[in-house]
């Protein structure tokens, strides 16, 4: 996020500018506004006894501070944005809203003054939204004080984002401080005006929403979370009676397509570019809330996401653009997951924006994925600024037969070598053939990681020379591999909101020749 210059940080300090954002008059309702998004009433009944779990990592919220010290910045952030507001809400009863009300009010009495973290835009944002669509769960019925000093704070906060909100580079917090400032200028009488500086969101889809409508950022959690925004946003516009520009609903229905296009079989999302599964009710209600019923008639060319899909297998590619938009890019070219039905069997890493920085690094490493790994290092660089690697890619289709092709360079500038993937799967989905074709690094050694979800259990079989995968469901498949030796090791897995889980993955190891073909053989045991 772009800072605020020294000046105007000594600024925003100031009781001068508090007194020029608060309003002048007392705040009212001008349309109530419904959050859409269903929360987690078990997280809400935790959160009740101090304990919030947000991206993988759970802390107990302290008495005498607003946010645990030791508590990652985009943690705190999150905590912030009041996301999780629906969770109290679907705790039910009056223990959840008396919680929220306590918690808003400890938000009020230590963030009066501007914070660097706490009022940056895109935060600020979302904490708008979420305080204007949960008021009739937690501020309605209060008492005249609280709910004075709620919205209040509401419209000081929409003066300032409307100030600062071109401090927000481009990317998915910019459309989070839009929608705030757009459902400010519905919700709260006396601020219509600022409906016109939030209308800059044309340029903000322009910039972000690709020709085949994923996510500039190519994280299927962002493309969820940005759809989300959109959708909200024009709830609002509706409501007001204002037309939504006619590039908002172009963005949601292409976005809505791709989503539906980026579910494994168990509703979940794939896991690239720091995604995890997210919640199932809550890309059912936002496909739902999209009012569209669009599917992607192709692939997803510009978001880079290849999916091939026979019987009851999907397998997803990851073959787009490595440049580092948002900083979310991960080193995982190539990388593939695999379904069957609604259980995961091979996956990456996962990740979170939450996790600590020892944590940011290692979901973003090649070794993170399921794909391979030359003399230990990473696939492309992960420094901003750094030259992307270039993918070529092909595929056919054949009476439901699928071949798949990929390559990729990113060694090239560093270990003068190439990879390429080849896919075949068969029309039954039960049969899926793979080689890896290593151009140059000779001497070099190779790592092939396939990465098991955390529910499949695995077992070396025929003297270590093939793997014996079983699903939860039963149903067993036997990996073989030639040209390397075959070993089983241990992982983590972090696709899972709020959730780290041990794993294992299996481990293709060998050293590399002028040119190497590692061939394997993924098939439903007792298929003949």
């Amino acid at each position: 996020m772009s800072e605020p210059s020294g000046l105007r940080r000594l600024l925003y300090r100031t009781p001068v500018y508090r007194w020029m954002i608060r309003p002048r008059r007392p705040v009212d309702i001008a349309t109530p506004l419904t959050s859409l998004w269903p929360g987690d009433a078990a997280r809400g009944r935790a959160l009740v006894d101090d304990e919030l779990a947000l991206g993988g990592r759970a802390f107990t919220l302290p008495n005498s501070a607003w946010a645990p010290v030791d508590a990652p910045i985009e943690w705190r952030a999150a905590l912030d944005g009041f996301d999780w507001l629906a969770d109290l809400r679907d705790l039910g009863g009056d223990l959840g809203r008396r919680r929220a009300r306590e918690l808003v009010g400890r938000w009020l009495e230590r963030y009066q003054r501007w914070d660097p973290l706490a009022w940056r835009p895109d935060v600020t944002g979302r904490r708008i939204a979420a305080w204007l669509g949960h008021h009739g769960f937690f501020c309605a019925s209060a008492d005249d004080e609280f709910r004075e000093r709620v919205l209040s704070s509401l419209a000081a906060q929409a003066r300032h984002l409307a100030r600062t909100i071109d401090d927000t580079p481009s990317g998915a917090g910019r459309i989070a401080a839009i929608k705030g400032l757009v459902l400010a200028a519905v919700g709260l009488k006396g601020l219509e005006g600022l409906l016109n500086p939030a209308l800059r969101l044309e340029a903000a889809l322009a910039e972000q929403i690709l020709a085949d409508g994923g996510h500039a950022s190519r994280s299927p959690s962002v493309h969820l979370a940005v759809l989300r925004d959109l959708i909200e946003i024009r709830q609002a516009l509706r409501l007001a009676r204002v037309a939504p520009p006619p590039a908002l609903a172009q963005a949601i229905e292409a976005m809505s397509a791709m989503l539906r296009y980026l579910r494994h079989g168990d509703g979940g999302l794939a896991l690239f570019n720091g995604s995890n599964e997210e919640a199932g009710p809550l890309i059912d209600a936002v496909i739902q809330q999209s009012e569209s019923r669009s599917r992607l008639a192709v692939g997803a060319p510009d978001f880079g996401i290849e999916r091939l899909h026979a019987g009851r297998t999907s397998v997803f590619v990851d073959c787009g653009d490595t440049a580092a938009t948002d900083g979310r890019i991960h080193a995982g070219p190539l990388s593939f997951e695999l379904s069957v039905g609604r259980e995961r069997l091979i996956v990456n890493l996962g990740g979170s924006a939450l996790l600590p920085e020892a944590w940011a690094t290692a979901q973003r490493a090649t070794a993170a994925h399921s794909t391979l790994t030359i003399d230990d290092t990473n696939a492309i660089r992960l420094e901003p600024g750094a030259p992307p690697a270039s993918i070529v890619k092909g595929r056919e289709d054949s009476d439901g037969q699928i071949w798949f092709e990929a390559t990729h360079d990113g060694y090239a500038d560093r270990l003068g070598a190439t990879h390429q993937r080849r896919f075949y799967l068969s029309a039954d989905g039960e049969d899926l053939r793979g080689e890896e074709v290593i151009t140059g690094a000779a001497g070099k050694p190779y790592q092939l990681r396939f990465h098991l979800h955390p529910r499949v259990q695995v077992s070396l079989v025929q003297n270590a020379a093939a793997a014996l995968l079983r699903l939860p469901s039963g149903s067993g498949f036997r990996l073989r591999v030639s040209g390397g030796r075959l070993d089983l090791g241990e992982a983590v897995y972090l696709g899972r909101p709020e959730e780290m889980k041990r794993t294992q993955h299996l481990l293709v190891t060998g050293t590399l020749e002028a040119q190497t073909s590692i061939k394997w053989a993924l098939r439903r045991e007792g298929k003949r």
